[in-house]
């Protein structure tokens, strides 16, 4: 859908070589695509940076969250057929990477230029810093034409040239120590480019914005005055923003000249991932303020594609206009015109903005990706239990749909049952691969690992203390919270709810746990933190016996929970509500099964037959349970397996089998007790179509009990 609308603003085809009309007249919207992680933003921009590549001039920007290191050119993939993303940690360094994309076939930015260097410097004495500086400012000489050679020599001599002219003009002291620390370093920058450049077109241009007639002496430079303001901060820094943007779009508008307009040559396309950050917002917010305002003094074409993690807020952008992708298929049996989508709507910087979420991957999508492999070799309803188990997420979907094409090389069948134990083609677990995508902070990423395994954050926290679970930080729970919520993975929550409630991040948690936490008879073992978890609800409250059972349930230890639920069905007068002995139910059959082969306690190595033993083919094993018991054990059995991402009775017989026995294991303990009838047997009357469509099971209320 997306292919569709971008032609529309850059007057060129998607697929092919061919012009399109261009729509919006002089007035175009930033497109914000917005999703979680995972959901396909960067995948959007890598395909229209590979389909315009050399169609027109094209700045690929990927900004960096701030305080991370942007990596060098020469460690950027490349894609293929396209080029890779640069990346940018702020405003400045943006507005760099766009000229280097943009100059010397745009335009060689004669105002804009000397004004990234005027507000660039470092101060005196951090080798660090100055050394990165200087690394930006060869990329920027050398796209200019300014300098040749490699990049790293270049930022070398530039560096000693600053260094040299900053020791040959030493000044005594000035009034502020700031100022002692910087100005030099921007005299020095400046007076070196100018042995390159003119600077006089730059010094008149920001000289006529921000200085009186009376400041245009050699004290109040133009050029110096931007970088003093620009290292002020605050509104100072706000404002040489904004002169900056001015600058950028009043020298793009400049190239599109007559012969270039007569010709209809594209104008810019910049391709933006990671908008949400604080420096994706500024370029976007000082885009907009200039083509909202009244008077434009240049009307700008460039198309500008966006992507941001999470939604736009409905107080950030009131009036954005928002489509869903669908909205932007032409219509049916027209000519293909999209102007119909956006229309500015008053003079609100956000009015701007046309925000299309990025949807869910459907069925088709993901069995088109599995056309890859051999079809005799995968489970019919594989893609079925595949989107069950992502959730459509396009990242897992891929991720996974690569995993079983690579197991069907290798001659491998696979059923729903294998998807989270499959292997990337390097050999890797794809479990652990997703995760690295998903949450890619070690430290917070190992800590959810075992963590998620606690029901809430008071669980979580004794758990992170019985583990000894350390860092900077003095609460990791509180931590891991924290990066969930900066992930957007959800939003903040109460503490009583789950750590982690996002399903396709638990489950990939869960399963991570299983795999690697250490065997059976080590500390901190899977068995371990289960067994702790059951004694902390045991000692939390009475009411918590669900989540006491649940550890238990996971631990392997079916026997005790069923005992327990068994007891308490069978007690001549019940201590409990019939609400609660389901809720119990219900609770502790969501448990995740342990590791197979586990064997806490020197029991038999646990193995799932759980479709067995809830279809009563192991009834010679629990002789020593009365009838009502070994119905128990097996409604919990079923309910447990049926509580699996890939149990759907729309493509799995097994599944379709327990629901129908849930409802008929009910319905025989109905008969079974003196007061909880009504209730058990409206549980089996409303439990299996729940089951099968895969929603909450109703608590229904009791009569009399």
């Amino acid at each position: 859908m997306v292919r569709s609308l971008i032609p529309s603003l850059t007057g060129l085809a998607y697929d092919e070589r061919a012009r399109r009309k261009r729509e919006f007249g002089d007035d175009v919207p930033v497109v914000v695509l917005t999703g979680r992680h995972g959901s396909g933003r960067s995948a959007v921009l890598e395909g229209l940076a590979e389909h315009y590549h050399r169609r027109l001039p094209l700045a690929h920007v990927r900004v960096a969250p701030t305080g991370t290191p942007v990596e060098p050119d020469d460690a950027r993939p490349v894609p293929a057929g396209g080029p890779g993303a640069a990346r940018a940690a702020d405003l400045v360094e943006i507005m760099e990477q766009l000229v280097c994309a943009f100059t010397p076939a745009l335009a060689r930015f004669p105002v804009l230029v000397p004004g990234l260097f005027a507000v660039s410097g470092w101060h005196g004495g951090d080798a660090e810093e100055r050394d990165a500086v200087c690394a930006r400012h060869a990329r920027l000489l050398i796209a200019c034409g300014l300098r040749t050679g490699d990049e790293r020599e270049v930022a070398r001599a530039w560096s000693a040239q600053v260094e040299a002219d900053i020791a040959a003009h030493a000044e005594g002291p000035v009034d502020a120590a700031e100022e002692a620390d910087s100005l030099p370093v921007t005299r020095a920058v400046l007076r070196q480019l100018e042995t390159l450049r003119p600077l006089g077109p730059a010094r008149q241009w920001y000289g006529r914005r921000r200085l009186s007639a009376d400041d245009a002496d050699d004290e109040r430079d133009a050029m110096v005055e931007l970088g003093r303001r620009f290292h002020r901060g605050g509104d100072y820094r706000r404002a040489v923003e904004h002169d900056l943007m001015a600058a950028f779009l009043q020298e793009v508008a400049g190239a599109y000249g007559g012969l270039r307009r007569w010709n209809r040559e594209p104008w810019p396309l910049i391709l933006l991932d990671e908008a949400h950050t604080a420096a994706g917002r500024r370029f976007l917010e000082l885009l907009l303020d200039h083509r909202a305002a009244p008077r434009r003094p240049v009307r700008d074409r460039i198309t500008v594609v966006a992507t941001r993690l999470g939604d736009v807020p409905e107080d950030e952008a009131p009036h954005a206009v928002r489509r869903e992708l669908d909205d932007l298929l032409p219509p049916a049996g027209g000519d293909g015109h999209l102007a119909h989508v956006w229309r500015r709507t008053g003079h609100d910087p956000s009015a701007g903005l046309l925000v299309v979420p990025l949807t869910p991957l459907g069925r088709d999508d993901v069995l088109a990706m599995l056309d890859r492999a051999s079809s005799r070799l995968l489970h019919p309803h594989l893609a079925s239990a595949l989107h069950a188990l992502t959730g459509g997420h396009p990242l897992a979907g891929k991720l996974l749909c690569d995993a079983v094409v690579h197991a069907a090389a290798q001659n491998r069948t696979v059923t729903p049952k294998d998807l989270l134990n499959l292997e990337t083609e390097s050999g890797r677990p794809v479990t652990q691969v997703l995760l690295e995508e998903l949450l890619p902070d070690r430290r917070q990423r190992e800590r959810l690992v075992v963590l998620c395994l606690a029901r809430d954050h008071e669980a979580a926290e004794a758990l992170a203390e019985d583990l000894g679970l350390d860092g900077p930080e003095q609460l990791p729970v509180n931590a891991a919270a924290r990066y969930l919520v900066e992930r957007q993975w959800q939003r903040p929550v109460p503490s009583e709810l789950p750590l982690v409630d996002h399903a396709l991040l638990q489950t990939l948690l869960v399963h991570e746990a299983r795999r690697t936490l250490p065997p059976c008879d080590e500390p901190h073992s899977w068995h371990e933190i289960h067994r702790f978890l059951h004694l902390h609800h045991v000692r939390r409250a009475d009411t918590e016996e669900a989540d006491a059972l649940r550890h238990s349930l996971a631990s392997g230890n079916a026997a005790q929970v069923v005992d327990m639920l068994a007891d308490e069905f069978g007690a001549e007068e019940a201590e409990q509500s019939v609400e609660h002995w389901l809720l119990c139910l219900r609770r502790c059959a969501s448990a995740p099964t342990p590791p197979t082969g586990s064997s806490p306690d020197g029991a038999a190595p646990w193995t799932d037959q759980r479709v067995e033993i809830a279809l009563g083919e192991h009834a010679a094993r629990y002789t020593h349970l009365d009838e009502a018991g070994r119905g128990i054990n097996r409604l919990l059995h079923a309910l447990w397996y049926l509580s699996e991402p890939y149990a759907d009775a729309a493509i799995d017989p097994d599944a379709e089998m327990l629901c129908q026995a849930v409802g008929d294991e009910l319905g025989f303990l109905s008969r079974r007790h003196p007061t909880w009838y009504a209730a058990l047997g409206r549980g089996a009357r409303d439990w299996p179509p729940a089951a099968r469509k895969r929603q909450p099971l109703p608590i229904p209320a009791s009569e009399g009990s």
